[in-house]
């Protein structure tokens, strides 16, 4: 297939039904295969293209704050956005390294965004909840973010501001730098501590557990 100039790939093919650390080998395949070895393959056919053309242009991954926050209760799907992120964070050094800014790539990370992913069943007369985004919202939050340039396009929602996203982050680098148990934040012992650690910012948590 030709194509003419290509201005924006964005890789958003996710399902979020996984499985356990042992459990479920064929789910384990089927989650890494969509979320993955898709957007792998993707890049695989778009790359060289977006190289070969005389204009600029970006590719953009759909990341997960559970690729970053790992929390528990789905480790397939943990494990294969942790994997994008790694993948699109390698792709943007290579791609700086060869050629500067003429491919840029970028990883969105939405918040808890109205989708059928997040609302199955949903149809087009649905209420939005209110703790949720409109998929709008995080298309603005993309433009915003590629306009200046970054990298890590974290977005927020009506339940975890920024402030939050970004201490639950610190949180988790540090269960390795302090060495803590893994996944400290949900351990009966660090409880109040990360309480603490999180401060005014938990009054803005609910449900949202990312």
């Amino acid at each position: 297939m030709k194509l003419g100039d290509v201005s924006l790939v964005v890789n958003n093919a996710a399902i979020i039904n996984g499985a356990g650390p042992w459990q479920d080998p064929e789910q384990w395949r089927r989650v890494m295969e969509v979320n993955f070895w898709a957007a792998l393959t993707v890049q695989q056919m778009f790359v060289p293209q977006l190289l070969s053309q005389a204009t600029p242009s970006a590719i953009v991954n759909l990341g997960s704050k559970e690729g970053i926050t790992t929390p528990p209760g789905n480790a397939a799907y943990s494990v294969s956005k942790a994997a994008l992120r790694v993948l699109t964070e390698q792709m943007a050094h290579e791609l700086r390294e060869q050629i500067g800014s003429k491919v840029t790539a970028h990883l969105l990370i939405p918040g808890y965004t109205f989708t059928p992913m997040n609302s199955p069943g949903m149809t087009a007369d649905t209420p939005k909840p209110d703790p949720m985004w409109t998929a709008d919202q995080v298309a603005e939050s993309l433009i915003a973010g590629m306009t200046a340039n970054d990298f890590y396009i974290l977005c927020e929602d009506n339940e975890v501001t920024r402030g939050l996203d970004e201490k639950r982050i610190q949180w988790s680098a540090d269960d390795l730098i302090l060495n803590r148990p893994a996944l400290s934040r949900w351990h009966p012992d660090y409880k109040e501590q990360f309480r603490a650690f999180i401060g005014t910012e938990a009054a803005t948590a609910t449900s949202n557990s990312n």
